[in-house]
């Protein structure tokens, strides 16, 4: 492939060097894509956690559906281990909303 520099001067071909350059950057972000995904995955998690605190608090008694709800958020980074997982559980509807059923309520 022949990658394009942008330059004052207007644009010309990479060398040989830039080209090796951007080729291994776009691996390392291409391996990188699970760790992404993850990461991702405890951004949500930590939401959802957060979001159902409050049911965790010393004068009300928690359910154990919603125990075992958040324990299975918990979970997920022990449970999920691929990529193919991890785009399960992030998989989203044409609205952008999360459609694994361990994003759903108790």
């Amino acid at each position: 492939m022949v990658y394009k520099i942008l330059e004052p001067s207007g644009l010309r071909n990479a060398t040989t060097e830039e080209t090796t350059e951007i080729d291994a950057r776009n691996i390392a972000w291409n391996d990188a894509s699970a760790d992404r995904k993850l990461a991702e995955i405890k951004q949500i998690r930590l939401q959802k956690l957060k979001e159902t605190d409050w049911m965790a608090v010393s004068d009300l008694t928690m359910n154990d559906a919603w125990k075992t709800k958040r324990q299975s958020w918990r979970d997920i980074p022990q449970n999920n281990s691929t990529e193919a997982e991890y785009d399960a559980i992030l998989e989203r509807d044409a609205n952008g909303v999360l459609t694994n059923t361990i994003w759903s309520d108790a």
